[in-house]
């Protein structure tokens, strides 16, 4: 027993004898006066009168002792009571029958405990059975002056502990501990959560959910007593101990699944239930019918940050609903809301974030209101931004290689018959320039349709060996022509730079379009780096969504010291179109153009910017493991023969037919014999004709019903000594594999010149 109840169990015990034995000698000594004054003789009448007095002087000093011994004990008791008063966990000084006597401060604000009452009576919403909780303690205390117990409740874990005052009064402190984990599953928080599929089917049940439902259940409706349930109201489930009440909170998470709490449901005797909420780890909002917030947890006000306050309405913290908010608080409210969540972007002013938002009415003391579960849905919609992304992309590449296609065609047309027309104009004619120009913009529009088709990576590359010190030098005095005298331009290359296979022409234009980016950025002027570096991954490199293989790299960066671009405008720079220059200033298509033509050569490309401080653009291009043969400029050396048939006849193949038109007269024009077919199926047909002698096809790729790689190779079964020239808008690499199977043919892109076309005929027939 420990001391201080030992020594308040002395002092009272010996306050409470010295009392009883001072009234005992007090009533005696009384008892001897009356006798000695009746006594008839006077020795007797003076022995007992004298021990009378002697009995009452020493129940008095008794009584005195007593009253002092009384007055210690309860200054003692006093100090105790005041000691607890400011304790933070309720405690309370009873007698043995446990009527409360004195009661701190946090018991009276928990408990609303009043003198008189029970202790028994003060706990009954605490614990489920406190009166035999208590007598167990007491029991304990009456053998060894103290004892606790940790009890777990619907509340939390709970310690009552009891310590002796005197034989008749006890002192009890109920202590909220931390959760030892034997209210926690050993997977995650003590909060019951199942987790259900699209199709009502339980994926994962926590130790907490198995406790309730004494079992692992399949199916929601092996649980639940009625389906549907409703978020945020009370649903009956069958458990381990019979029906259960339990409180249904459901969040969305993610996939198609659903994350379902089974909380203790509010007391019947409780004023608010709101209150029970706060500390749930699931961001709640409860809204008037109104949308005016009248409540919200922690976590909500983590989630939505300092907007929401009491009285904001829900317009103010959220956006994008796609039709009136009181529209759907009211379809709520009313029970015919069809959508079960909606996804809400925060107006948040620190940041971009988005929620999804599932409603649910209750009523409370007769008043509606309306809670509002959210989840952090900002990860989903970037994924789904990023994705629409892609998809816009991938079809604007898909457009722009069509339109190409056939802008090539036009393009073809056009140029095709200013040749045949400058044929016939000398300089001295007074419609030469004007010719000159019609042709020199349709050589400018031919370039603006090759940018389309490197954004859309369907242009056709003449890749070769290339070594970057050699492509900078000969590109650096057009570069410093482009960046002006304002800015000065510093080339750095890595001594041991290894060659790399790519189109030397595409390549230019990549550094072109990167300088003349750099130079817009410093309106002011400054220093553009380009920098070549050797570097090797060891392991992938992960960045930008995109995952660089392990190997050795040729890195080629460029870096300006201008304005810097935007953080929300980063991820946007290679889109086609997009530019941050004034109207008339910027296509948008020369990053977008740079990005093409880099994929396509198996590159990649990254940028890193910071406001005020500059751009770093960088390009990895693979090194090349093998030599690869320089591509040679002169023609290939070939058997020669000569025409069967003059200086040779030509079966031309072209669906389109302004150019089919032009490619007819440049060919007669160059003394060939040309048979026009409008579809392989009429090449086809004009071949049945086996007295017909064809010495070259000239074909277009595409074409409406059969293609031109399919009809030369049916053609080739019978003439298999006729070359081929294969036209097309689309990139070379369309072809490619097909043309490898097709002996003596070569690719002509579109547009093509007069001459480009006559060239290329001339060095297939001789």
């Amino acid at each position: 027993m420990p001391d201080s109840a030992l020594s308040h169990s002395r002092l009272s015990r010996f306050s409470q004898n010295g009392s009883r034995r001072a009234q005992g000698l007090l009533a005696v000594s009384v008892l001897l006066g009356v006798m000695g004054a009746l006594a008839p003789q006077l020795v007797v009448q003076m022995g007992l009168i004298a021990a009378a007095g002697a009995l009452m002087v020493l129940g008095l000093v008794l009584t005195v002792t007593a009253r002092k011994t009384r007055k210690t004990h309860d200054l003692a008791i006093g100090a105790i009571s005041d000691f607890i008063e400011k304790d933070a966990s309720p405690s309370f000084v009873c007698t043995a029958d446990g009527e409360v006597l004195r009661a701190n401060a946090a018991a009276r604000a928990t408990y609303a405990t009043r003198r008189g009452e029970t202790l028994a009576n003060s706990l009954r919403n605490t614990f489920a059975n406190p009166g035999g909780i208590l007598f167990r303690l007491k029991s304990q205390a009456d053998l060894e002056g103290a004892a606790r117990e940790d009890i777990v409740t619907r509340k939390g874990h709970m310690r009552l502990a009891v310590h002796q005052m005197g034989e008749d009064q006890l002192l009890w402190r109920l202590e909220a501990v931390p959760d030892t984990g034997q209210g926690r599953g050993t997977d995650g928080p003590g909060l019951p959560m199942i987790m259900v599929g699209r199709g009502g089917a339980v994926l994962y049940m926590n130790d907490g959910a198995r406790a309730i439902a004494g079992r692992r259940v399949k199916a929601l409706d092996g649980l639940f007593d009625r389906l549907p349930m409703v978020s945020g109201a009370v649903a009956q489930i069958t458990g381990a101990e019979g029906h259960v009440d339990v409180l249904v909170c459901e969040v969305d998470a993610g996939a198609g699944r659903r994350a379902i709490y089974l909380l203790p449901p509010p007391p019947a005797t409780e004023v608010s239930t709101w209150a029970g909420f706060e500390d749930l780890p699931v961001p709640l909002v409860r809204f008037t019918p109104d949308g005016l917030v009248c409540g919200f947890n922690r976590t909500g006000a983590d989630l939505i940050g300092n907007v929401l306050v009491e009285g904001a309405h829900l317009s103010d913290l959220m956006e994008g609903l796609g039709r009136p908010i009181a529209d759907w608080l009211d379809e709520t409210v009313s029970g015919r809301a069809v959508q079960q969540s909606e996804f809400l972007r925060l107006k948040r002013p620190d940041k971009e974030m988005f929620v999804q938002v599932a409603l649910s009415s209750m009523t409370e003391a007769g008043e509606a209101s309306i809670i509002a579960v959210l989840a952090d849905a900002t990860e989903l919609k970037t994924l789904e931004a990023q994705f629409v992304q892609s998809q816009k992309m991938q079809a604007i590449g898909q457009l722009a290689g069509g339109v190409a296609h056939d802008f090539n065609n036009l393009l073809t047309a056009i140029s095709g018959h200013c040749d045949l027309l400058l044929l016939r104009h000398d300089q001295g004619d007074v419609d030469y320039s004007d010719l000159v120009q019609i042709n020199q913009n349709a050589n400018r529009a031919a370039a603006l349709v090759g940018q389309l088709l490197a954004f859309s990576r369907k242009q056709t590359l003449r890749p070769e060996e290339l070594d970057l010190r050699d492509t900078m030098a000969d590109l650096t005095h057009l570069l410093n022509r482009l960046v002006g005298e304002k800015v000065s331009l510093t080339l750095t290359h890595d001594p041991v730079l290894k060659a790399i296979r790519a189109d030397k022409r595409q390549l230019e234009q990549v550094l072109m379009n990167l300088v003349v980016n750099a130079r817009d950025a410093m309106p002011d002027g400054g220093e553009i780096q380009i920098e070549t570096e050797c570097v090797t991954l060891s392991e992938p490199l992960e960045r930008d969504r995109v995952s660089v293989p392990a190997g050795q790299y040729v890195c080629l960066r460029v870096i300006d010291q201008g304005v810097g671009i935007p953080p929300d405008k980063l991820q946007k720079v290679f889109e086609p179109f997009y530019t941050t220059k004034r109207t008339g200033e910027g296509t948008g298509l020369g990053l977008s153009t740079a990005y093409g033509i880099v994929k396509q050569t198996g590159g990649f490309i990254f940028v890193d910017s910071t406001v005020g401080q500059g751009t770093r653009f960088s390009i990895m291009f693979p090194v090349l493991e093998r030599t690869v043969p320089k591509a040679s400029t002169a023609p290939k050396v070939v058997p020669s023969s000569e025409p069967k048939h003059g200086d040779g006849v030509i079966l031309l193949v072209e669906d389109e037919a302004p150019v089919r038109a032009f490619a007819s007269r440049a060919l007669r024009l160059r003394g060939y014999t040309v048979l026009e077919a409008d579809s392989a199926e009429a090449a086809l047909k004009t071949l049945e004709d086996e007295t017909l002698n064809v010495d070259l096809f000239v074909t277009d790729v595409v074409m409406p019903g059969k293609d031109g790689p399919s009809w030369v190779r049916e053609a080739l079964k019978e003439r298999p000594q006729v070359r081929v020239v294969f036209v097309s808008g689309y990139a070379e690499d369309k072809l490619s594999d097909q043309q490898e199977k097709i002996p003596n043919s070569v690719f002509l892109p579109k547009p093509f010149s007069l001459n480009d076309l006559a060239e290329t005929v001339h060095q297939q027939l001789h």
